[in-house]
């Protein structure tokens, strides 16, 4: 299960380090794609196919907002190697996306990794702050 905060940073050339705790389960090969919160998110391979196969190639062609929805996601979305030194390389593109310049903030998010420009992440942090009360709803909401 991919949990935890890290930060760390991306080099010159558009590399960053997978925190370590993560990178068993990441495996060598990824999938990187732009996320709904304009962050990014790394998925293992088999939760990808998982994701495309359950779940987007399921949907109705016939419906405009479902041909969109898919293409988001798989215009977006670029396979990856991690390195022998747990480095994955993130292309311009991806990086505009999310604002990532230089300091970043990896996020597990249960299946897959969320990355974020430090900067965006503490924004977020800061204006959607909780409650403790808040959480509370929110899992009786959610039945949690």
């Amino acid at each position: 299960m991919l949990v935890g905060k890290y930060q760390n940073s991306i080099d010159a050339k558009g590399r960053m380090i997978i925190p370590a705790k993560f990178r068993e389960e990441l495996g060598t090969k990824c999938v990187v794609t732009k996320a709904l919160d304009h962050c990014l998110e790394i998925h293992p391979i088999a939760e990808w196919e998982e994701f495309v196969n359950g779940k987007l190639k399921t949907l109705s062609m016939f419906d405009p907002k479902a041909r969109q929805l898919a293409r988001y996601f798989a215009s977006s979305a670029e396979v990856f190697d991690v390195d022998k030194q747990g480095r994955l390389t993130i292309s311009q593109e991806l990086r505009e996306f999310a604002g990532i310049e230089k300091e970043l903030i990896t996020i597990g998010s249960f299946d897959k990794l969320e990355i974020w420009s430090k900067e965006a992440w503490e924004k977020y942090e800061h204006e959607r702050e909780m409650s403790a009360s808040a959480i509370a709803e929110c899992m009786v909401d959610y039945g949690l």
